[in-house]
């Protein structure tokens, strides 16, 4: 015993070697068999990583390292690099925080016991991730002269913990804007550092969102803002690879290639791995000398060509809100906030359609949204299409007492209904208002049914549709939490778009004007708390009613709910051909909205 705690000790106070980071990837770090290209880690295989490696090594003058990327681009592969390079050379305390403990747990499994398994530099420092080590959990990895503790962006706990000198802020645009109301997660985080301030290293990662709301783009605008400059092999002009420099002929896509701006020179795919082995890294703010900030797109990733990413560009162009993910996930760059204009009421009632029946053609697939009030119970019934083109298919106003059970029989007579031959797929009950006892009962008896208790949750970072459920206490079910800030960003991007086509909503002719209002009752409001943007829906006036709004926000939950279990949209939708009669089923007390007359 005495020998492992004298080897613990003299690895705790030897001097840190000045061997850089990417040095000590390329001689140790094995990737898995899981991973796209197992086996020995090269840098040269992604050269723009070396920079941003080697900010993170200890003999490096920066404290902060900011990264802004694409997706696909090897930023939090760079980051594992560095947690080996701290364990073996550089023993200390570190901290990874993802946006929440669920990722966190998700990601130990995935990635974190994966680096220690397959790299044999790591594997003896770190006990197994199966054995009975208290020192390795989900949680919490020891190693000789430290441990690196991991936790969520959701946990006030987890943030407060030891003094940290080692600082991994994972997806950083993905974390709540509160830790349990203790404040912004990225300060609490941060402030674990301050002891070891002039020796700290902190590395910041993520994707953007919104501008003004990116917390990655905030950080990277405070830095020295560094971009990737390829030379061009014709005439040697230096510049970044950007989407204004893909080029293809004319409804050849897949042919993209790079265009220099200087001489008007083409690159072709084959050319990219010259093209990064001879890139560099040039800043275009000076900076405060101790953040280093680097921005990538996925334009640079050897994992996805140019043709691929002008592929998808087409797909998405017309949808704002697949747009808004491109043009986050693909080019590296936050997006100009537009869901939050107000949509007027007129134009969108003079979009009514006729489509000759109460099921349009094109629609694939039927979800609904239910909303429980004190004295009723409203269901909007969307259409679904091609890459979401949706259908406002049938709404109904059912009165009633919800503490009863005659109130869900009918809503269980217009769930059971067809449109054109077309069921229900999937229900979305919101349980986060009135009778909630009994909206439990109603869907913990039809999940069968695919009739889901959701709950929605405002707030960056919450997704549309959850990875999985959580357990409600009172009706013992599975209780889906929805993003309903994500969904209502879709929406009202898509309610400007006047033109048929990728998330489009259509409306029939019958809809009246107060469905309209309804759906556009909220816009989104940005407060400031300690400094910080916090952006929000809410109504536009004060007791505005919103059923309309959140009817169709819980169908669209609903639809990635199906999404989420395998179920492909487009697949359906062009193996669904021909015009559909309706048959419903309605008992004696459905009452059609006067909306729908």
């Amino acid at each position: 015993m005495v020998p492992d705690i004298d080897l613990a000790w003299r690895r705790g106070i030897r001097p840190e070697p000045p061997i850089p980071v990417s040095d000590w990837a390329d001689r140790h770090r094995i990737l898995p068999p899981t991973s796209a290209e197992p086996g020995r880690w090269r840098t040269d295989r992604t050269p723009y990583l070396r920079a941003v490696m080697d900010a993170l090594s200890t003999s490096s003058p920066y404290e902060r390292v900011v990264l802004m990327k694409g997706a696909q681009t090897g930023g939090s592969e760079a980051g594992l690099n560095w947690l080996g390079y701290i364990i073996q050379n550089a023993p200390g305390i570190a901290m990874l925080v993802m946006p929440s403990l669920d990722m966190v747990r998700r990601n130990t499994t995935v990635r974190i016991d994966p680096l220690f398994e397959a790299t044999p530099a790591l594997r003896d420092l770190v006990s197994a991730p199966r054995s009975r080590d208290a020192g390795n959990s989900l949680f919490r990895k020891s190693f000789p002269g430290g441990q690196l503790v991991m936790t969520g962006a959701n946990s006030a706990v987890g943030l407060r913990s030891t003094p940290v000198r080692y600082l991994f802020l994972d997806e950083v645009d993905g974390y709540p804007g509160d830790a349990d109301g203790e404040g912004d997660p990225v300060d609490l985080a941060i402030q674990r550092t301050t002891t070891f301030r002039g020796r700290r290293k902190i590395y910041m990662v993520s994707t953007p969102t919104l501008k003004g709301h990116s917390r990655i783009e905030a950080a990277f605008l405070d830095s020295d803002q560094r971009y990737f400059h390829v030379p061009c092999q014709h005439c040697g002009d230096m510049a970044p690879i950007t989407w204004a420099r893909i080029r293809w002929p004319e409804g050849k896509r897949d042919a993209a290639y790079l265009v220099c701006d200087a001489c008007g020179g083409v690159h072709h795919e084959h050319d990219k791995p010259r093209l990064l082995a001879a890139g560099e890294w040039r800043p275009t703010a000076p900076g405060d000398g101790r953040t280093a900030g680097f921005h990538l797109s996925s334009l640079y990733s050897p994992w996805e060509t140019w043709a691929e990413i002008a592929q998808e560009h087409a797909r998405v162009v017309k949808d704002p809100a697949r747009l808004q993910v491109w043009v986050n996930t693909k080019l590296g760059e936050s997006w100009e906030d537009q869901a939050g204009d107000t949509v007027p009421v007129d134009p969108l009632m003079a979009r009514r359609e006729d489509w000759g029946s109460d099921l349009a053609p094109g629609v694939a697939v039927l979800t609904a949204g239910v909303d429980v009030q004190g004295d009723r119970i409203e269901v909007q019934i969307v259409g679904w299409g091609r890459d979401e083109e949706a259908w406002v298919t049938d709404y109904r106003v059912l009165w009633g007492d919800p503490s009863g059970p005659r109130l869900w029989s009918d809503l269980d007579g217009v769930l059971n209904g067809t449109w054109g031959e077309l069921p229900v797929r999937a229900v979305a009950v919101d349980t986060g208002g009135h009778h909630t006892k009994m909206a439990y009962e109603f869907c913990r008896t039809r999940l069968a049914r695919r009739v889901w208790a959701i709950k929605g949750r405002g707030g960056p970072g919450i997704p549309v549709w959850p990875r999985r459920p959580t357990r409600t206490n009172k009706g013992k079910i599975p209780l889906f939490i929805v993003g309903v800030d994500a969904v209502k960003d879709a929406v009202y991007a898509r309610l400007k778009l006047t033109e048929p086509g990728p998330g489009a909503i259509h409306f029939p002719r019958r809809l009246d004007a107060d469905y309209f209002r309804q759906l556009t009752a909220e816009r989104v409001v940005t407060r400031f708390e300690k400094g910080r943007p916090i952006r929000s829906w809410q109504p536009k006036r004060d007791g505005e009613r919103n059923e309309a709004l959140d009817t169709f926000v819980y169908a669209h939950a609903a639809l990635h709910g199906l999404i989420s279990m395998g179920m492909r949209l487009n697949e359906e939708a062009e193996a669904l051909t021909g015009k559909a009669t309706v048959r419903s089923n309605e008992t004696r007390r459905v009452v059609r909205s006067v909306w729908m007359t």
